[in-house]
């Protein structure tokens, strides 16, 4: 069947929900109509799509850290104190490695393995394996609202558990869990496998209820450029529109320069609604989520602490709904419970202290969102063309041609071609562009600014600058200059 950005028919959708739920045993629990009757009683300030309606309306941006375990108790003994002791607004589960690569039986071992060792073996919690039992009994235990959050490439199974246990939310697509996470994983494959995760979203949906989806705005996570990062997340917000979500939260991971973060957001959350009221999707409700620094952390906690602030003022300045919290362990491994709930404090404190607060328009900022949405259009108008007005299959060729290019990833289906840099200001460019069809202004824009550092730093522009600037925050500074250099 030809790949089409076309809402599945329910005779399609229950189709593969056929299949879907004999990828493992405990798929059998799920009971569409149990599913819908248990998500109907969900209170409003449980519903992760309520909530965030709510904290649009008042302004206000909520703190939701990441956090998972391996076993049942734990994981709920983790998230209680997340939200008792960190303040947490919104709850994660997330998910562990070998569900993220429908790996069941090997996540079985890790769970029995956990319960002999008395601590968890998991780098987080296995939603499939514990079943719609297991993660009703953590939904039952906390009082916010709760989101998995993963990496899968197939989550078909996983978010059929998840949403039938009472999980208001679920983060991904068919783009952004694939180039950053998997290698020979086709684009094909990873969009009509989110198409049925949506479907699923937009079942609920016609029954009335309202559940959130969320795109994976950071990717690589290191120097991604705002406008690939945009484009990424508004092509997912269109699949999933079509599919019936009307929920959406598109997301942005922190590139450390101010004006071209709060830009990025800004232009990010305008840019979506213009492309879905454009193409037909006038009723979808959208937010933005803004994460915390994803790159190399400084060791040093107070350092640490330091990166987590500038992150939570940014996202508050910026107007964000949501920030993915970070904590002063990242250098460390996976944090302890008790750094990730002082992450959690120092994010609310830097919060409540600009509440109500946002960066003004000024020439820098205004200039910085211009760019960066004509970038972003540059990429969207070409992925429209070579798919022949279809999203999806767009998407797919898009990617085979380099058209979009989502730098260090391990996908053998992204062309690899563009490389960033930092500016002198520290506002990430394309060093090269590769494949992706800017306009000659647009080229000769990032050429200057990087031109600029060079000048600044006596060196020529080289992908030694890029090597420089992936270590610079874990260093102490967000911009890599030379060894040596006190500028």
């Amino acid at each position: 069947m030809e790949l089409k950005n076309k809402k599945l028919t329910e005779d399609e959708f229950f189709s593969l929900r056929k299949e879907v739920l004999t990828h493992w045993p405990t798929g059998q629990e799920v009971d569409l109509q149990d599913a819908v009757d248990y998500l109907k009683k969900v209170p409003a300030e449980k519903n992760f799509a309520l909530k965030l309606r709510k904290a649009k309306e008042e302004g206000l941006t909520l703190a939701q850290p990441r956090a998972g375990v391996a076993l049942i108790e734990e994981h709920i003994a983790l998230l209680k104190y997340l939200e008792d002791e960190g303040g947490a607004d919104l709850l994660p589960s997330t998910i562990d490695s070998y569900t993220r690569q429908n790996r069941y039986p090997e996540c079985q071992i890790g769970i029995d393995e956990s319960m002999k060792a008395g601590r968890s073996l998991l780098n987080g919690f296995p939603a499939v394996n514990h079943g719609v039992k297991g993660c009703r009994q953590v939904y039952e235990a906390i009082r916010n609202p709760i989101q998995a959050r993963h990496g899968t490439p197939d989550a078909r199974l996983l978010s059929e558990i998840i949403h039938a246990s009472g999980w208001t939310s679920n983060e991904g697509g068919g783009i952004s869990y694939n180039i950053p996470y998997a290698k020979s994983v086709s684009m094909e494959k990873t969009i009509r496998d989110w198409q049925y995760c949506d479907r699923l979203v937009g079942f609920y949906n016609e029954q009335g209820i309202e559940l959130n989806r969320e795109p994976f705005g950071p990717l690589t996570g290191t120097l991604v450029p705002p406008s690939i990062s945009n484009t990424v997340a508004i092509l997912e917000a269109l699949l999933a529109a079509e599919q019936g979500v009307t929920n959406l939260t598109v997301g942005y991971g922190q590139c450390g320069n101010l004006i071209q973060d709060i830009a990025a957001i800004r232009a990010l959350e305008e840019q979506t609604r213009e492309y879905l009221d454009h193409f037909g999707y006038p009723q979808v409700f959208i937010t933005t989520v803004f994460h915390q620094w994803m790159g190399g952390f400084p060791a040093d906690e107070a350092k640490a602490f330091g990166v987590i602030s500038v992150g939570a003022a940014t996202a508050a300045l910026a107007g964000a709904t949501k920030v993915i919290v970070k904590t002063p362990h990242e250098a460390l491994g996976i944090p302890t419970k008790e750094a990730n709930a002082q992450g959690i404090r120092d994010t609310i404190m830097t919060l409540n202290l600009l509440k109500g607060q946002r960066m003004p328009m000024s020439p820098e900022l205004a200039k910085e969102i211009q760019i960066i949405k004509a970038e972003t259009r540059c990429m969207l108008q070409s992925v429209l063309e070579v798919g022949k007005g279809d999203f999806a299959r767009g998407t797919v060729e898009a990617f085979k041609l380099g058209i979009i290019d989502v730098p260090f990833a391990p996908s053998k289906y992204n062309a690899g071609k563009m490389m960033p840099a930092r500016d002198n200001q520290g506002a990430v460019r394309y060093l090269m562009t590769g494949n992706i069809p800017f306009t000659q202004d647009i080229i000769d824009f990032n050429k200057e600014k990087l031109m600029e550092r060079g000048k600044f730093e006596n060196r020529e522009v080289t992908f030694q600058m890029t090597v420089d600037d992936i270590f610079a925050v874990g260093k102490g500074n967000l911009i890599g200059r030379p060894e040596g250099d006190k500028k």
